[in-house]
């Protein structure tokens, strides 16, 4: 499989993101597609990055909308799987459940802070970070119109998609935010458009490694979607735990495929759906 993508890639130039990740052009194809479909659905735990990957991206993290037939999908695919589902995102798991309501699947939220099972247990990983520090992240807002502040207490981004022409004084800032307070644990997490401090030692990828310890996940093949560098940590923990993992656009080592867009990622889980 991964033959076929690097011959695609050499006909079609790469681009290089701003965070150093390589974008590749549409080189998903008829084949990852028919590879995908044929998981087998009572052996697999589905696991979902949300922004950029079954969502579209947005202007801002309040200004997504779902697509058509997605809730539906996901429902069924949580049916099929027997509940391993789960969807593994920088938001808050209060924000992903607003934003997927009524349906409550199982969660990693926060890049990894925190993490809800079946039974609505949520475990937290992350201490919060100390107000007066988010207090003085947040006015890196004040920089410029477009500046878009994300408190999730445990971290805190700021999103500049809007004003691209302000990313690096605003990188100066949080720069300078974080040595006011040297004492204080962090570290800066890039992700599109984005910059965000967060506790250190949190990533999705243990968290998945911790999700895939408890039932209906455990003994399951993991299979994970995602599509920037804030995934970088579950494609490197992806061989350890025997699991497979597929991108939107952009090449990471080992990955099984690469699809085009977020679109592309729905039609594979309807198709992946549909097809029991």
């Amino acid at each position: 499989m991964l033959r076929c993508l690097r011959a695609e890639r050499k006909r079609s130039p790469d681009l290089l993101a701003p965070d150093g990740i390589i974008i590749v052009r549409a080189i998903a194809n008829d084949l990852l597609m028919d590879l995908f479909t044929q998981l087998d659905l009572e052996k697999t735990a589905v696991l979902l990055d949300v922004d950029g990957t079954i969502v579209d991206i947005g202007p801002s993290p309040t200004e997504v909308q779902l697509a058509d037939g997605l809730l539906e999908t996901l429902k069924r695919l949580f049916d099929l799987t027997g509940g391993a589902i789960a969807l593994v995102s920088g938001r808050p798991i209060t924000d992903i459940d607003r934003l997927f309501a009524p349906l409550r699947l199982p969660a990693i939220g926060g890049h990894g802070a925190e993490m809800r099972l079946r039974d609505n247990e949520v475990f937290f990983w992350a201490r919060p970070l100390p107000q007066n520090l988010r207090q003085r992240l947040a006015e890196g807002a004040n920089i410029g119109p477009g500046i878009v502040v994300e408190d999730k207490d445990y971290s805190l981004a700021l999103h500049y998609r809007k004003s691209p022409k302000l990313a690096e004084s605003l990188r100066r800032h949080v720069a300078t935010s974080r040595a006011a307070f040297p004492n204080e644990p962090t570290e800066l997490l890039l992700g599109k458009a984005m910059f965000q401090v967060k506790r250190p030692g949190i990533n999705k990828g243990d968290s998945i490694r911790k999700l895939m310890a408890h039932p209906p996940f455990a003994g399951r093949v993991p299979v994970f979607i995602g599509d920037d560098i804030t995934d970088e940590s579950v494609f490197e923990v992806l061989p350890e735990i025997g699991g497979k993992g597929f991108s939107v656009s952009r090449y990471f080592p080992g990955l099984t495929g690469i699809f085009r867009n977020p679109a592309h990622v729905r039609d594979a889980l309807q198709a992946l759906a549909d097809s029991r």
